[in-house]
């Protein structure tokens, strides 16, 4: 009996599945072009493919290892994959929300909410920095890296935890990994982290840098204190000289436990989005 329940439910996923991919080709020729994808991620991924270095691609400014989970995208034509990335990254997002504590309400808050569709429409991979918080930190490294307007306070954050549990051993045990990459990194492709550099006077930065950064170093405090990743993930956009408005949104995930907090931050940000359309 239990062995054809599990049959069923693989079943049920491998329907899921194709329906998924069904729908995504379909679906593609109505979708409007993700300037995200098609001007960087989708360009620096066939560049790594190809064997050259993906930062020949002017847009794109990420570590090189957040290529690797878009290259099924990638390899798809390309409206196709950008449609699939879009159902990837939604179906990230509630995950990411049940996982961090939220409810359907709190969750469907954030799914709604200007930051998540702005990053959704763009392509970008907020998601996979979020993905990051929910995994253990040796593999989550690597993901909250991938944005560090998302991940900077988490990365200091389990640092100072590793201290607690097992003082430089631990340090060591975790982070050696994520060092070892890291190095290799710029050994391949050089300084590319100074790339970033040069989008800081964008007219499009919605960085609240330097005002942001006491409010940054008292909720890394409050963090550290409290042992709660949740401060943390809301100090690193206030690190940020750099950060888009959709990279807000790890602000409203360390607010989903919260539903009343997370609904009113959501409002809040629409209404920020309307006296802008507004010219208020």
């Amino acid at each position: 009996m239990r062995l054809t329940i599990i049959k069923r439910k693989y079943c049920f996923y491998f329907i899921a599945l194709i329906g998924i991919v069904f729908i995504g080709v379909i679906s593609s020729k109505w979708i409007p072009p993700g300037i995200d994808w098609n001007t960087a991620f989708r360009p620096a991924v066939l560049e790594l493919l190809s064997g050259r270095s993906p930062y020949n691609i002017e847009g794109f400014f990420n570590p090189p290892w957040a290529l690797l989970p878009l290259i099924p995208f990638a390899l798809l034509p390309e409206n196709i994959g950008r449609v699939l990335l879009i159902f990837t990254a939604l179906a990230a997002c509630i995950y990411i929300g049940y996982r961090m504590g939220g409810n359907k309400w709190s969750v469907l808050a954030v799914l709604l909410s200007p930051p998540l569709i702005h990053g959704i429409l763009n392509s970008n991979v907020d998601w996979l920095a979020l993905l990051g918080v929910v995994m253990p930190p040796q593999i989550g490294l690597f993901f909250v890296s991938i944005k560090p307007q998302i991940g900077i306070a988490v990365i200091l954050f389990w640092l100072v935890e590793c201290w607690r549990k097992g003082g430089i051993t631990e340090i060591v045990r975790v982070y050696l990994p994520f060092s070892l990459v890291s190095v290799l990194s710029l050994i391949l492709f050089g300084l590319w982290p100074l790339r970033s550099f040069v989008e800081i006077h964008l007219w499009w930065n919605a960085s609240l840098w330097p005002i942001s950064l006491p409010v940054g170093l008292v909720l890394l405090v409050t963090a550290v204190r409290k042992q709660d990743l949740r401060f943390a993930m809301g100090a690193s956009p206030c690190f940020s000289p750099y950060i888009l408005f959709h990279s807000w949104i790890v602000v409203l995930y360390a607010l989903i436990r919260s539903t009343p907090e997370t609904i009113a931050a959501v409002i809040g940000l629409w209404l920020v989005v309307i006296i802008r359309f507004l010219g208020i």
